[in-house]
């Protein structure tokens, strides 16, 4: 430096400096390193900033006013600077030669100048509209000419005249245009031209927010302030920044995935040069040589080294790496500056010792620490945004990805992941990774600083450190222990839960079952048993978090003992003072949240792990061959045709069709008949591209529409789900209804087509599915129809319209190309030609007439039914035809049927059909009866007319009522009262005493650090660690009994009452609740809401409690010492409650909002699952994408603020802790002379550490306010109306009653619910014990209702029933239901064994049962079981065809086998054998019972005693079946279109 500033200007003079008590720095030093330290930031900024604005050009912004001003000013600085060179040149010529530095600074300067106002022009073009860069330049300029400016002040005071006039004008214009800089760079530039923030009707003001508003996150203040004022709500929300959107971050993702997977591929074929990712074509491969077999190939492979996946790792940290990175950077100077702090306060404890030091050092020490503390702040937070953002779009990128893949997979690979299993992954999967990013930087970050910390220590107190370290090192096993045994709970623990949710997801789909046998107890009875044991392992857990919560509060504690206890007795001459003591606490706490976390860590990465191998093996799935079918052959005049094809639905199974040769002429109607699973359902899958080829070729020409078997209905409205992404036009779409026999549905239904239909169709009847179904195939204009037995589910005369208006040489598909696989004998006549199935191979084809000629199976497959039933089948529509005549023996084969590919919208799924109140469940008759062709154009216009006159519908499904504003103390107290009131108090006490106790240790080492002043220090030693230890040790102890009493006690045991209160509401309630509630919502409060209460309430509770009590502690500590801090902390807790307020409304309303929006990704994901095939069909694939993408975008939007909300609160938060540092300090400076040095640290590093605690109370005041909703949701359930009780004590009847089984009904009424119609109006009928009644009569005409009336489902609107002289309406439900017996319509099974469904009260003997099974021709099916009657059911009973399910419900109602019987008849899910089966059971074991039958099919009831006719809720007919044919009514009619009477 001599050299620069020459022998008259010293670099440094200390006196003049520090130990002064008006410092002021050489003019030397002001000159070099003052003003060079802004220059060298900018130089070394530029080039990595410029390398970015050449990357990210975001369009150039106009000249503006600002722009102009900030340029002018940077030209003038510059000149400035230059004439104070040319200054100095002028002076060299007068003589008066300079040191080299008055050269050296004006030439950098103004070249820096020059530099600053290139950026300030480059990022214009670049479209920046706030620059970090250059503001953090201004800023350092100023900071440092803050010295000089001073300086030349102070000079021109002490001389009489300037002596440099030229230098102290140009530094004073340079002062103030620097400054003028400053100002201006916290402007902000308009927004390039052409960006989407003009387009954008909602934009995120952060992508317009300025350097500082981005810093502190100011630009959310406005929604912080929205929030407040009223509950947000999704049209509050900001749209999404476009590079957040899935149309950004998806495609990123899948391009590095397709290059992963392309490496992949190419060094799997170098490796065999056998190409065995898709099958060879036909002509190369014949089975003998060829293309090796899987397994040769895996043995080809197996030599050679593994072919090594394609890792998806890599693709995530090429696609995601960057961007992260800065987030670390961040990191890593957040890091750097947490250890600034405590040596700070070493220096400032050392002030406060030093008498004669001068008074600016303490204020400098107190401004310096609440700087450090606020630059931290700003980069942890900034950190924490960045990582944040890519975990937002990690998750959005791997949903995409799995939604794109899951459209695409071949049916092999969707037999190992069921639905289930795939929306696991894409919520709890991509969950993980998105927890992860937060912590991921701790892996590198919490090694560095507990090296560090382990640095300072050393220095500070010697070797002694390592006993502490030893305690940390000691603690960290036990904790990992506890965790792995948390770990091993939390699994039990969860699978409890899942046992019970899946119970009570099956009671809540038989409800109706359970409510029509009485069964609700014993199932009751299951539930709570279940859930004794979750509670059991949920009591362990606490004890186990009691025990790591006492190791993990005691820590830092327990730390501080031993090192201090060692310290003080290893030598003599260790002193114990208030600089050790204080530092190397505040250096023990900054170790301890590393220490917590690397475990934690460790194990998310694990968890991590196992997702990313189940997401890799998944995106690594077989595909679905798109050229498997020949779209675009067009040399052949046939539409279809199949050219010895061989399928099969998995690489590794036997072929499933052989053999294929198919030509279907152009415009053709061909059937495709058969047994059951002999491959008809492959044949169409095989068309569409859904099976494995094999072997063969297949072309289709033109599109194609398809109808499946199980109709796939979306959740969306009734129009929508016909339109199908076409564009509406009304003529043709009446058209389509007419022809498909909805529209008289479409007048029942609330909201004619514009009715939203529940998830998988719940509230339309199967028929009305397929025939939905169907309209969607007929208005998306195909020129292939491809129609997978349409006809199964509806009724006779309805396929009869159907067949004749659609799918026949007469319908609505004439000339075009319809392959129709069928069971209806009796349109076969009509088709041009039949393919006959058997075993997967074509075994005849020809027309109808050929075929009979032949005289060969098909032949044989019409003879076996005669005439008669020919008819009967047209009915039954799904005819389970079997050689050999051994039914039960051979039922299972019904199931078995792989070949039926839709994964089965199954029969469970069916009770689901909770049917709107007006269409009741029965047969799907249209009111026509013979159904006349009108046409369209009359229609039309009566159509569109009643359209618009629709009254606005009360929708079927309330909306769930999402609470809003604050939750109200009354729920607190709710929870209160459940915890119990005194107990509440008690606890709160202990709390108190916990942290009274660590004060008290605390002031005591602070007192003990004063004895080092007054030398008194050896005598006392041993009773100094002893009462330090003790006060510890109480706080350990008070806490674990805390923790025991509130978490595995008290708060246990409010989860278990809210619980049991809510099952027995609901279980009690009335039929029309569950018809108005989804199960999903009522689940959702046994599993999320009972979740929360359980386990997250409390853990809420215990944190918030801590937190506040630390809170409390540290300031009256502070204001204890120094009196004067009471009058900061009344403004500072003002400005945190309200900041608080803002926090808490925003985010909780963000919360409810995010979850609100978080279910439609999953449920439109299944829903896409299962209708992948028809999807894929209609080739709307990447609509569904779109929607997808739409979808997750959408609860990313309230997601997005929901973590700046956090970031918001953290910088706001840690401002006043911040704040509090600051004062603490500068009061300590300004009482120095009356505190000592011990109670000076203790305030300081309490005020240290209460940022923390006030960050996490107003986050746990939030997260309880979120969570406490659950108590009041829970509480709504159980205050549900119930319905009239299970038993009356004084109205018992006598136990063998109904003896007779008379019924009467006298001027009986019914409606469904308040302020509907009546459904059966003024009944009046009287029925002698053992008559056998038929019910028969059209759709909504009240059958159903008339059964459920017996049972009192229904409630009497008005009349009576009376049954052998009893008022059913004055007895206890259960003893009328135990006494009625019913066969339901739709047979539901429950999970567990056999036995349990049969008598789930265990009335019965075993020999009891196996006659009832007997009788229900059960038993061979049974005794061929090995487990017998403990056979275990699925889910509904899936391993049970519906045929074996029908039966067992037999098998009940003959095990019961009370005095009458009600049996609502099946429709179309049982075959004709299980059908007679059940008839003449009835008639030889019911004989003196009194049955009532609902009918379907007449035949079953011509022989009955009377049949009662209804018509629209009335009685239309009354009589014998003979007479009312004679009569020729509205009976005879039916009879009639039945071909029952000529």
């Amino acid at each position: 430096m001599e050299r620069l500033c020459g022998p008259k200007l010293p670099f440094w003079v200390a006196n003049q400096t520090l130990h002064t008590d008006s410092p002021d720095l050489p003019e030397c030093f002001q000159l070099s390193v003052l003003s060079w330290l802004p220059c060298v930031y900018l130089w070394l900024a530029c080039p990595p900033y410029l390398f970015y604005l050449q990357r990210n050009n975001k369009g150039y912004i106009m000249m503006s006013i600002l722009n102009r001003v900030k340029t002018v000013f940077g030209l003038v600085l510059w000149i400035v600077c230059w004439t104070d060179l040319f200054g100095t040149f002028h002076e060299l010529q007068q003589g008066d030669s300079k040191p080299p530095i008055y050269f050296v600074t004006p030439l950098v300067v103004g070249m820096t100048m020059l530099l600053a106002l290139f950026l300030i022009q480059f990022e214009r073009l670049r479209g920046v509209q706030s620059s970090g860069i250059l503001f953090i330049f201004w800023f350092l300029s100023v900071l440092c000419a803050i010295v000089p400016f001073r300086s030349k002040i102070l000079q021109a005071k002490y001389q009489s005249e300037i002596s440099d006039k030229l230098r102290f004008t140009t530094f004073y214009f340079y002062f103030s245009l620097i400054v003028a800089e400053l100002i201006l760079s916290c402007f902000n530039e308009k927004p390039p031209l052409f960006s989407n923030i003009d387009t954008d009707p909602n934009p995120c003001p952060q992508s317009t927010a300025g350097f500082l508003s981005t810093m502190t996150f100011w630009w959310f203040t406005s929604m912080a302030i929205k929030g407040y004022k009223n509950p947000l709500e999704a049209k509050d929300l900001w749209s999404l920044n476009k590079r957040d959107s899935s149309e950004v971050v998806v495609p990123k993702l899948l391009r590095e995935w397709e290059v992963e997977q392309a490496k992949t591929h190419s060094a799997v074929d170098q490796s065999t040069q056998a190409h065995f990712s898709k099958p060879t074509p036909a002509g190369e491969s014949n089975h003998v040589g060829g293309e090796s077999s899987p397994e040769e190939v895996e043995v080809l492979l197996s030599k050679q080294k593994d072919p090594k996946k394609p890792s998806f790792l890599r693709s995530l940290i090429k696609a995601f790496g960057p961007y992260f990175l800065i987030g670390s950077a961040f990191k890593l100077l957040q890091d750097l500056i947490t250890f600034v702090n405590p040596q700070l306060l070493k220096l400032l404890i050392s002030f406060t010792k030093q008498k004669g030091a001068p008074t600016w050092w303490g204020y400098a020490l107190a401004f310096l620490m609440f700087f450090a503390a606020f630059l931290q702040t700003l980069i942890l937070h900034q950190h924490f945004q960045y990582c944040f953002v890519t975990g937002m779009r990690l998750r959005t990128s791997i949903i995409g990805a799995i939604y794109r893949k899951s459209l695409i997979i071949t049916n092999a690979a969707k037999r190992t992941s069921t639905v289930g299993e795939i929306v696991n992954l894409m919520s709890v999967d991509a969950q993980r990774f998105m927890d992860l990013t937060t912590f991921l930087n701790m892996l590198w970050s919490a090694p560095l600083q507990i090296i560090l910390a382990l640095y300072f220590l050393w220095q500070n107190l010697g070797p002694s450190v390592l006993a502490g370290v030893a305690v940390m090192i000691l603690l960290i096993p036990l904790n990992a222990a506890i965790a792995v045994r948390t770990r091993a709970y939390q699994v039990e623990q969860m699978q409890y839960k899942d046992a019970r949710i899946k119970l009570m997801n099956e009671i809540l789909n038989g409800i109706k079952v359970l409510k029509l046998y009485a069964w609700e107890s014993s199932f009751k009875e299951k539930v709570l048993e279940i859930r004794q044991k979750e509670l059991n392992v949920l009591r362990k857990t606490a004890y186990l978090g009691a025990l790591s919560t006492m190791a993990w509060t005691s820590a830092p504690f327990l730390v501080a003992l031993t090192t201090f206890a060692v310290y003080v007795t290893v030598d003599k001459n260790n002193i114990l003072d208030a600089e050790k003591a204080f530092v190397s606490l505040s250096l023990f706490n900054i170790l301890r949240f590393p220490l917590n976390m690397l475990p934690q860590v460790i194990s998310s990465i694990v968890q991590a792990s196992v997702s990313l191998k189940r997401i890799q093996d998944f995106l690594s799935h077989d595909e679905l061959d798109p050229e498997s079918v020949d779209r675009t052959n067009t040399a052949t005049d046939s539409s279809v045709t199949v050219v010895n094809g061989k399928f099969t639905w998995a690489k590794q199974d036997p072929p499933a069709l052989h053999n294929i040769n198919l030509m279907v002429p152009q415009g053709s109607l061909l059937a495709v008949v058969g047994h059951v699973g002999c491959g008809k359902s492959s044949l169409v899958s095989a068309l569409l591209g859904e099976m494995e080829k094999m072997e063969g070729d297949i072309s289709i020409q033109g599109s194609v529409a398809y109808v499946p078997q199980q109709a796939w209905i979306q959740n969306a409205t009734l129009r929508d789900n016909i339109l199908f992404g076409k564009a509406y036009n009304e003529h043709k779409y009446r058209c389509c209804l007419d022809a498909c026999a909805l529209t008289q549905d479409l007048e029942v239904l609330p909201g004619g087509d514009l009715t939203e239909i529940g998830e998988k169709g719940i509230n339309l009847s199967g028929g009305q599915r397929q025939r939905v179904s169907l309209a969607r195939a007929l208005y998306n204009e195909a020129d292939v129809y491809l129609l997978d037995d349409p006809l199964s589910a509806v009724d006779a005369h309805v396929a009869k319209h159907i067949f004749d208006q659609v799918i026949g040489p007469e319908g609505a598909l004439q000339g075009k190309t319809r392959i129709l696989v069928t069971h209806g004998i009796s349109f076969l006549p009509q088709v041009d030609n039949i393919v006959v199935m058997v075993e997967g191979r074509v075994s005849e084809m020809g027309s109808y007439q050929e075929l009979l000629k032949q005289n060969g199976a098909f032949a044989e497959f019409l003879r076996n039914y005669s005439l008669e039933d020919i008819i009967e089948e047209d009915e039954a529509t799904e005819a389970l035809i079997d050689e050999e005549e051994n039914f039960p023996d051979d039922a299972l084969s019904n199931h078995t049927d792989m070949v039926d590919n839709e994964p089965v919208v199954n029969e469970a799924k069916r009770q689901f059909i909770r049917q709107i109140s007006i269409i009741s469940g029965d047969l799907e008759n249209p009111k026509s009866r013979s159904v006349r062709k009108r046409l369209c154009s009359e229609r039309k216009h009566a159509e569109s007319d009643s359209e618009k006159k629709l009254p606005k519908v009360e929708k079927l499904i309330q909306a769930e009522t999402a609470e809003t504003g604050r939750v109200k103390s009354k729920v607190f107290w709710e929870y209160v009262k459940a915890v119990g009131p005194l107990l509440s108090l008690f606890i709160c006490f202990l709390y108190g005493c916990q942290s009274a106790a660590s004060i008290g240790a605390n002031v005591w080492l602070s007192q003990w650090t004063n004895d080092a002043a007054q030398n008194v220090t050896q005598e006392n030693v041993s009773m100094r660690v002893g009462v330090y230890a003790a006060l510890g040790m109480a706080q350990g102890v008070l806490l674990l009994a805390n923790c025991l009493l509130s978490k595995a006690y008290s708060m246990l045991r409010a989860a278990e009452l809210m619980h049991l209160h809510m099952l027995q509401r609901l279980l009690r309630a009335p039929q029309g609740f569950f018809e108005s509630t989804p199960t999903g919502r009522v689940l959702n409060r046994f599993s999320k809401d009972v979740d929360i209460i359980d386990s997250h309430i409390p853990d809420n509770i215990d944190i918030w409690m801590r937190t506040f009590w630390y809170t409390v502690n540290v300031l009256i500590v502070c204001s204890a010492l120094t009196p004067l801090f009471l009058l900061v902390v009344v403004p500072l807790m003002v400005f945190y409650w309200w900041v608080q307020r803002f926090y808490v409304a925003t985010s909780r309303q963000l919360k409810r909002l995010e979850s609100v929006s978080r279910s439609p990704i999953y449920s439109h994901f299944s829903e896409t699952v299962t209708g992948s095939s028809v999807i894929r069909a209609y080739c709307r694939h990447d609509a569904f994408v779109l929607m997808s993408d739409m979808k997750v975008d959408e609860n990313q939007k309230s997601y997005y603020p929901g973590i700046v909300s956090n970031r918001w609160l953290g910088v706001r938060i840690e401002f006043i802790g911040n704040c509090i540092v600051l004062f603490a300090a500068l009061f300590a400076v300004i009482g120095k002379d009356k505190l000592n040095p011990g109670l000076v640290g203790l305030s300081v590093s309490y005020a240290l550490l209460v940022t923390m605690s006030l960050n996490w109370m107003v986050r746990m005041t939030s997260d309880l306010e979120s969570n406490i909703v659950a108590v009041e949701r829970v509480k709504e359930y159980s205050e549900t109306k119930t319905e009239a009780p299970w038993e009356v004590e004084d109205k018992k009847p006598s136990p063998d009653w109904p003896s007779q089984g008379n019924v009467e009904f006298s001027d009986y009424s019914v409606r469904y619910r308040e302020g509907l119609e009546l459904v059966l109006k003024n009944l009046t009928l009287s029925v002698k014990g053992g008559e056998k009644i038929g019910i028969v009569g059209r759709t909504g005409a009240g059958k159903s209702s008339m059964t459920l009336c017996l049972f009192r489902l229904l409630e009497a609107a008005g009349g009576e029933i009376t049954i052998d002289g009893v008022k059913i309406s004055e007895i206890g439900l259960h003893d009328l239901r135990s006494k009625l017996t019913i066969i339901p319509q739709e047979p539901v099974l429950f999970s567990g064994s056999l036995r349990m469904n049969l008598d789930p009260f265990e009335r019965y003997s075993d020999g009891e049962v196996w006659k009832a099974l007997e009788l229900s021709h059960l038993n061979k099916f049974v005794s061929n079981q090995p487990a017998k009657l403990e056979l275990e059911c699925s889910e509904g009973g899936e391993n049970l065809s519906v045929g074996q399910r029908q039966l067992v419900c037999l098998a009940r109602a003959l095990l019961r086998k009370t005095r009458i019987l009600i049996l609502d008849e099946a429709t179309a899910a049982i075959d004709l054998e299980t059908d007679d089966l059940i008839q003449s059971t009835i008639r030889t074991q019911f004989e003196d019972c009194t049955v009532f039958t609902i009918a379907h099919r007449l035949n079953t009831i011509m022989d009955y005693t009377r049949v009662l006719v209804l018509d629209k809720g009335q009685i239309a007919e009354f009589d014998t079946p003979t007479n009312l044919l004679f009569r020729r009514g509205i009976f005879y009619g039916m009879a009639k279109d039945a071909g029952l009477a000529q």
